[in-house]
């Protein structure tokens, strides 16, 4: 890690492979390409930190029953999921805090009107989940190196309106199309953060559906 990143030296390396000028904040008035990275940058790297279960990342928290809730189905009680979650889903659902115990299945993923939540029977859930909530000077180099390569993917079309430059930098990121957006970069950066850690189920990335 490096703790001199920020959100704008991480999107000026990004803009030098594009060819474009760097910015010296995302109020910089006089680069148009300020104000396309505070548009994007927060989106990008939420998207980026919910590609994988990243170590880095991953936070477990006991959750907190809803008192007074009982859910409108089969389940008695009802946890509501933390709000930084990147995915509002969990890795895996536990109902003790004890090490080397297996997740829990008897539970449903739904929706309330404070947020995602776990239905479930069990009295009291523990979660590993991704947060989103992660300093830029704590992301390890391989993340930063992968968020910058996807940064480039998306400002390149906005920055400097050339297609071929977009999916240049796609590839970069993610490999190619056949490989379904888990090649590239991406993956490298996978086998980097997994060394030494359980396996978790890579989760879909909506923005790569849309190019």
């Amino acid at each position: 890690m490096a703790s001199g990143d920020t959100n704008v030296t991480i999107c000026n390396q990004a803009l030098t492979l594009l060819g474009a000028d760097t910015i010296s904040s995302f109020s910089d008035t006089t680069n148009d390409a300020a104000a396309v990275c505070n548009n994007l940058y927060t989106t990008i790297k939420k998207k980026t930190l919910s590609l994988y279960p990243w170590s880095f990342a991953l936070v477990k928290e006991q959750l907190n029953k809803s008192a007074g809730v009982t859910p409108v189905n089969e389940w008695t009680n009802q946890f509501i999921l933390p709000s930084n979650s990147v995915s509002g889903t969990p890795l895996e659902v536990y109902n003790s805090s004890s090490t080397r115990i297996l997740p829990i299945q008897s539970y449903e993923l739904g929706y309330t009107s404070s947020g995602p939540a776990i239905f479930t029977n069990e009295d009291k859930i523990y979660v590993d989940y991704i947060s989103n909530v992660i300093t830029e000077g704590l992301m390890p180099s391989y993340f930063v190196q992968l968020l910058v390569y996807m940064l480039a993917w998306h400002l390149a079309e906005p920055v400097t309106d050339q297609i071929t430059k977009a999916e240049y930098w796609r590839g970069v990121a993610l490999g190619s199309l056949t490989e379904n957006g888990r090649g590239g970069y991406f993956r490298q950066a996978c086998n980097v953060d997994g060394r030494g850690k359980p396996n978790y189920a890579i989760v879909d990335f909506p923005l790569t559906d849309v190019r």
